[in-house]
């Protein structure tokens, strides 16, 4: 059973930092590219980036490109989001996703106050 749990989220101010994780477990982490999501509140999901199964291309919405970087750790089965230059329009709930499995974890809460 493929699981996703994301944890890391938080209260930041405008220009802060956070560090998301995501822990999976159910299948061969190594093997699959992964993705993070974001929704705002009243917006559709959105594509924040993607990482190829190695670690070794990462590609990134514009909205982000330049502040936020998407690492993995194949042997610890982990993948991460770093988070900087934080703005208010960063706030969302963010997701990990496994578009392989098409399976979402229960998502992590970000807000950037102003």
């Amino acid at each position: 059973q493929v699981q996703l749990v994301e944890s890391g989220g938080g209260l930041v101010q405008t220009g802060g930092s956070l560090r998301l994780s995501c822990a999976t477990s159910g299948f061969t982490f190594s093997s699959y590219s992964m993705r993070w999501y974001r929704q705002a509140p009243g917006k559709e999901r959105e594509l924040v980036g993607t990482i190829t199964s190695s670690g070794g291309i990462t590609n990134y919405a514009d909205s982000v490109k330049g502040r936020f970087t998407i690492s993995r750790d194949n042997a610890n089965k982990m993948m991460y989001l770093q988070m900087s230059s934080l703005k208010p329009e960063d706030t969302a709930v963010y997701y990990c996703n496994a578009p392989r499995f098409n399976s979402w974890g229960q998502g992590t809460q970000v807000t950037v106050s102003s």
